[in-house]
């Protein structure tokens, strides 16, 4: 009859694989989109009406004039003109918005995860050899 050792063992010996091989690259790719990914900054804007459009214009960083239209909801009437914080993205202004962006972080959560794994089942397999 195998013991607890004998049956451990190769579960922890796979569980490293199915932990760091997955899991290491991740955390590249992560460590990469986060090097790729462009400021969004805040500024000063305006918020007007043109046709069925919502416009925003604001003035960026380099002392540009930037005006956006973007889609207006269905059934939010008309707006007046009025101040707004605009946010937009450094690299391109056209992406912009009345809201702060939010980043998806699933790849980094993820990476972690499965190399939190990989790390544990090493250690695991380290103290049953000393077992």
């Amino acid at each position: 009859m195998a013991g607890t050792v004998d049956v451990l063992g190769p579960i922890l010996e796979m569980m490293t694989w199915v932990g760091f091989v997955p899991g290491v690259p991740l955390l590249v790719s992560a460590w990469i989109i986060a090097k790729r990914r462009c400021v969004w900054v805040t500024a000063d804007g305006e918020r007007f009406a043109a046709g069925g459009f919502m416009g925003l214009h604001w003035v960026d960083q380099s002392d540009e004039e930037r005006k956006v239209l973007l889609d207006v909801p269905a059934g939010a009437g008309s707006y007046e003109p009025s101040a707004v914080v605009v946010h937009y993205d450094v690299c391109h202004p056209s992406r912009c918005s009345l809201e702060p962006p939010r980043h998806d972080h699933t790849v980094l959560i993820v990476g972690w995860i499965l190399t939190g794994v990989g790390i544990l089942s090493t250690l695991g397999g380290f103290a049953l050899l000393v077992l």
